[in-house]
Formats: C-alpha cells, sequence, structure tokens
C-alpha cells in the first residue's frame, strides 16, 4: 500500500475511521444494553468471531478484497472489541474468583470465537477437513 496514491490512501484511511465509528458505537449500544462486564464479553467475543472469520477468509478463499479487510479489522473490529475496558473490569473485580472468571470468559470464550470463525471460513470455501 506504500505506492497508492495520496488520495487512495486518504480514502482507506477514511474508510478505516467509519468502520472505527461504527464500531465503537456498537459497542456504547452494547454497553446500554447489557450489564458491562456481559456487555464487554460480548463485543469481545463477536470481534473475535469476526476477526478469525477475516483472517481464515484471506487464507482459504480470498473473496474479500484487502481493502475491505483492512478497513472491517482496522477499523470495525478495533473499535468494536476492548481489551482496556476488560483489563479494568479484571483489576477492579469484586475478589479474586470474579477476576478469574472475567479473563477465563473473555480470553477462553474469545478463542472459541476465532476457531468458529475458522470453521465458518472452511465452509464459506467448501472445505470440511
Amino acid at each position: 500500500m506504500a505506492d497508492a496514491h495520496p488520495l487512495v490512501r486518504l480514502e482507506t484511511l477514511a474508510l478505516i475511521g467509519i468502520g472505527g465509528f461504527a464500531g465503537s458505537n456498537l459497542r456504547f449500544f452494547a454497553l446500554g444494553q447489557l450489564p458491562e462486564v456481559y456487555a464487554v464479553l460480548l463485543v469481545n467475543v463477536l470481534g473475535s468471531l469476526a476477526l478469525g472469520f477475516l483472517v481464515y477468509e484471506a487464507q482459504y478463499s480470498g473473496i474479500v478484497d484487502r481493502k475491505a479487510r483492512l478497513v472491517f479489522t482496522t477499523g470495525f473490529l478495533s473499535s468494536l472489541t476492548t481489551y482496556s475496558t476488560f483489563a479494568v473490569q479484571t483489576a477492579t473485580a469484586g475478589g479474586p474468583l470474579l477476576a478469574l472468571g472475567i479473563v477465563a470468559a473473555n480470553y477462553g470464550i474469545g478463542f472459541t470465537g476465532v476457531l468458529a470463525g475458522r470453521g465458518l471460513a472452511r465452509r464459506f470455501r467448501g472445505d470440511r477437513r
């Protein structure tokens, strides 16, 4: 992308910004609908699922354009998901068991989301290995 015309790069930056705006607003909406711990878990897991799909889709079939993938991953998904809020929730949890539960849920279910995204990308391609 370094050799792209400046206007093309500017367009990509604008699209990433629009994706970021949409992702952060969706997270804000989730925070208004669910208790904070559950909302953060939800957006992190859904973001992991979508990121897993996009990364593996690129390997398996490559139907999603590189620029579109960049907009979704760097813009939308990076603003939808939130490590900082997850870290603060863990640090301020009401005890070690709750902190452990928050960590286990975000990492465990998030990793499961990535694997589910990979499975979805495989089905999208038709690979059932």
